[in-house]
């Protein structure tokens, strides 16, 4: 694999439980540095190679430096919430260069400085909306970036149970180095040109994952869980055209792979969010307690927002956002949805 001189290493910036993931997964194949800004992590990491829970290969070193990152690694995946992904870019941009690549991990969107208490009743539509791609391009000197996107369930990453995931770029030299540095006996990378529609797929799942949460936790069986999914996947195709994406990264593994085991599994922090919604717990009380950020309730917002913009019929996801941000009443919103009038059933092919 090309590297530059003196640059042997692989980078992760952001130390959750997803980057956790993904640095064990470098270490397999190369020397990995991992950035956290908690010194304590830092020093956790280096000192007893465990944290949280979770231990470290012996490749793995950790550090709270932009700069060390930056000047060892020439492939650097930032995973890192959406809601703080640009802050993160401009501490890095000072230190990123031409010729690093970049692969992230990072599956929401970016609304360019609106507070997230703001973004359910803000105006926004595709100029006020970007994917961690365009953000690494806007922030910095960066020229060739993809994006990690699939079934990616951390703990069962972490396990060692095989699983695939899909490394989206239009840049055939990035799907191919991401794929020499992740590719394992359990871990297979799949490469794909569509950015935008992996991008997508993989931040509007996790509404659609919420919901599943919510049927879970009121104990209704999986024919119901299976139409949700079903017709949360057709709500992620219009909201993608909408976007400036087409069809295909939505039935692939990124799209309905990622769907499905986001949507079925207690693993994933947005299904857990709905099956807590459904046992009675509020908002702000299953927020105040979340380890990391349930990437879909954000989500929420932003589709809200974009289906008023561009005229989408999207009742799944509009439903959702009454019972998780206003209250609803979850029985009635189920009522609503089994009452649709859907007129067909695929109609994005």
């Amino acid at each position: 694999m090309e590297k530059l001189p003196g640059s042997s290493k692989y980078g992760v910036i952001g130390a959750g439980s997803f980057g956790t993931a993904i640095a064990n997964l470098l270490a397999l194949n190369g020397k990995v540095i991992l950035f956290s800004r908690n010194e304590l992590t830092v020093s956790r990491i280096n000192r007893d190679h465990q944290h949280e829970g979770v231990t470290f290969h012996p490749n793995v070193e950790a550090t709270s430096d932009p700069a060390y990152l930056c000047a060892s690694c020439y492939l650097i995946f930032p995973i890192v919430p959406s809601n703080s992904f640009r802050a993160m870019m401009r501490t890095f941009s000072p230190f990123l260069k031409p010729y690093h690549l970049m692969i992230h991990g990072t599956k929401g969107f970016d609304t360019r400085g609106i507070p997230d208490d703001q973004l359910g009743e803000t105006y926004l539509d595709r100029s006020r909306v970007s994917t961690m791609s365009e953000v690494i391009l806007q922030e910095s000197t960066v020229l060739r970036v993809g994006c990690l996107s699939g079934p990616n369930l951390s703990s069962e990453i972490m396990e060692g149970q095989p699983t695939a995931t899909v490394i989206a770029s239009q840049y055939s030299e990035i799907v191919r180095i991401g794929q020499e540095a992740l590719n394992s006996a359990r871990f297979h990378v799949f490469g794909s040109e569509d950015r935008l529609g992996a991008e997508l797929s993989g931040a509007l799942k996790n509404t659609i994952a919420i919901g599943s949460g919510i049927l879970g936790g009121l104990g209704m069986g999986k024919n119901i869980q299976a139409m949700l999914i079903t017709r949360g996947l057709h709500e992620m195709v219009h909201i993608g055209k909408a976007l400036g994406s087409d069809s295909r990264a939505f039935i692939g593994t990124a799209g309905i792979g990622d769907l499905i085991a986001t949507a079925m599994s207690d693993k994933s922090r947005n299904y857990s969010f709905g099956k807590r919604l459904a046992s009675g717990e509020i908002y702000d009380q299953i927020m105040q307690t979340l380890p990391e950020l349930a990437e879909g309730t954000r989500t929420l917002k932003i589709v809200r927002q974009l289906a008023r913009t561009y005229k989408l019929h999207i009742p799944i996801s509009g439903m959702l956002y009454k019972v998780v941000f206003d209250g609803f009443p979850i029985t009635k919103a189920i009522d609503y949805l089994i009452r649709y009038p859907y007129d067909v059933d695929v109609d994005f092919l």
